[in-house]
């Protein structure tokens, strides 16, 4: 018999054991004639084939569409690869077959919620059932498999500590990926003395967040940091940029790992965890990740840094603004400032500068702003709040002589590098703010909540005539969507969300790293990253900028003064 909606019967008994869902399946009736001759269109995502039925017909997998698959009660000896089509399947019922063994292909159906297999003659499971990391209802009673499988199925969450065995043991078989291509943009100019130097940004995934839960689809050899620590440091030699931007950085992997490993490579660095570390013993502190910025010590030195944090910068504008206080100092956080000074090396492009001007500022920032998307607001609040403390280092960088005997620094010369985890697709309020150094008090990001005053007295310059805020940087982004559709690669979410802003005065990007192959995501089925040859869910960001040294009476260099 075979059912779907539409059909008068009701469904047939079904085999119930503990890992039967508890809600009913329902009952479908036939749709009245008038509405079919009126050409209403049954809309069915399930179908039941119940009987003594032996062989499955070739066309049912044409239905693509199908969402539940009930083929229990039958006398089914095997089900056939094709089965890989229904991609759409949640619920799938092979239960009271005569099944003795299931085609690898069914780990393809990772839409998968309910299994059942109960009352067959299955003795392994292949695999690929691993990948099936979205189910939750595993059904394997009545069949005869090893002692092992079913001693580790009746433990608490049994059917989690099945999958993540057999996926553990599943070998990958996927070609490395192909070398990410390197874009040239541009040449460097000839004619004039020029500081050439490469920037990286990467997003590590740090060893916390890590786990099953999140990346259901790894292996857990995969997830674990002395794996994936290797690579990472890997990637970053062999890029082998001149300022690196990392974040999700553990406190204790930068102190223990990362400084020393690249301080053996030409460079210092300096670190900030999260604000949450300052509320935490020391044994627990070390866990606490943030952002950290290394610089290669033969092209730069550091004039000094500075540490930003949202969560107290709100606390400090808040003007009884009760969403300030209740979504913004809530989320803990930060920015990461050095201010660099170039030194003769930097200037690599054959024409020696002029003694005056080797010792260029250089601010470079780093940050990671919250990642829900259902805190725009917050988002775009950190943003500007991280705009505003940049402006204020600017300022206060007058105060700090880069050479002995030589002016001091002019704020409107200070050239500007911004890179970071956003969390902020390139149609949103952060990076149009980022972009056009202008965000409307009314953007549907700040969701109509109590922003506007305290934003006004202290973090961002406001227009009554345009009403808008403002920030007095001329930025400007080396990725797009056009070269990179996504930083970030996950099952759930795939998009550009880090990026690299350079003052768009005086750097000139020559050229940057393209993205991971996509074939190769398609012809391999990788359902997301971490994997084996991708140590985190984020991909490197990489740009080579040439940048003008800053003639004083310009006054444009990457900084608009005020008027």
């Amino acid at each position: 018999m075979i059912q779907f909606p539409g059909s008068p019967f009701n469904t047939m008994s079904r085999h119930k054991d503990k890992y039967e869902p508890s809600n009913p399946r329902r009952s479908h009736t036939f749709m009245p004639l008038e509405e079919v001759n009126a050409g209403k269109k049954s809309q069915w995502m399930e179908l039941e084939i119940t009987g003594t039925i032996r062989n499955l017909s070739p066309n049912l997998w044409k239905l693509q569409h199908l969402t539940s698959l009930y083929l229990n009660d039958n006398h089914l000896t095997r089900i056939p690869p094709e089965i890989c089509r229904l991609t759409c399947l949640v619920q799938l019922d092979l239960s009271c077959n005569k099944l003795r063994n299931l085609p690898p292909e069914i780990g393809e159906l990772v839409t998968l919620r309910e299994l059942l297999l109960h009352n067959n003659y299955i003795r392994a499971l292949p695999l690929e059932m691993g990948k099936l990391f979205k189910l939750q209802i595993l059904g394997l009673k009545g069949n005869p498999l090893s002692t092992d499988i079913m001693t580790l199925f009746s433990e608490v969450n049994g059917t989690d500590k099945i999958l993540s065995y057999l996926l553990d043991n599943l070998p990958i078989t996927a070609p490395l990926p192909p070398m990410r291509p390197w874009i040239p943009l541009g040449h460097p100019d000839r004619n004039r003395p020029t500081c050439i130097f490469t920037v990286m940004c990467y997003n590590v995934l740090c060893d916390k967040y890590a786990t099953r839960q999140m990346y259901g689809y790894c292996p857990s050899w995969v997830l674990k940091w002395e794996y994936r620590r290797k690579s990472i440091l890997e990637e970053i030699r062999h890029y082998s940029a001149d300022i690196i931007s990392l974040q999700e950085v553990e406190t204790e992997q930068f102190y223990n790992y990362f400084l020393p490993e690249l301080k053996r490579d030409g460079y210092d660095g300096i670190f900030s965890p999260k604000s949450r570390a300052k509320t935490m013993a020391e044994s627990d502190r070390r866990y606490v990740d943030g952002c950290a910025i290394f610089y290669r010590t033969a092209k730069f030195s550091l004039v000094y840094d500075h540490l930003i944090e949202f969560n107290q910068l709100a606390l400090a504008n808040a003007e009884g603004s009760d969403d300030m206080l209740n979504r913004v100092m809530t989320k803990d956080n930060i920015g990461l400032a050095a201010l660099l000074e170039t030194k003769e090396a930097a200037w690599s492009n054959g024409i020696r500068p002029d003694p005056s001007q080797i010792h260029q500022p250089l601010l470079v920032c780093t940050a990671h702003i919250h990642w829900d998307p259902q805190y725009c607001d917050v988002k775009l609040v950190q943003t500007m709040m991280l705009m505003n403390e940049l402006k204020q280092l600017t300022q206060d960088a007058v105060g700090h002589s880069f050479r002995p005997g030589h002016n001091k620094a002019d704020p409107s010369h200070t050239q500007l590098l911004l890179c970071g985890d956003f969390n902020s697709l390139l149609d949103s309020g952060v990076i149009e703010f980022l972009n056009s150094s202008r965000i409307s008090a009314n953007h549907p990001d700040f969701k109509e909540l109590g922003y506007k005053a305290c934003l006004q007295k202290g973090i961002a310059p406001f227009s009554d005539k345009t009403n808008e805020f403002t920030h007095p940087f001329r930025l400007s982004t080396a990725y797009t969507t056009d070269v990179m559709p996504y930083s970030n690669y996950t099952y759930d979410f795939k998009g550009l969300i880090d990026y690299i802003f350079f003052s768009k005065n005086t750097m000139v990007p020559l050229g940057l790293l393209g993205p991971v192959d996509a074939e190769w995501f398609r012809e391999n089925k990788v359902l997301g990253c971490p994997h084996r040859d991708i140590p985190s869910d984020h991909f490197s960001l990489l740009v080579e900028l040439e940048m003008s040294p800053t003639y004083s009476g310009l006054g444009s260099n990457g900084f608009i003064p005020r008027r």
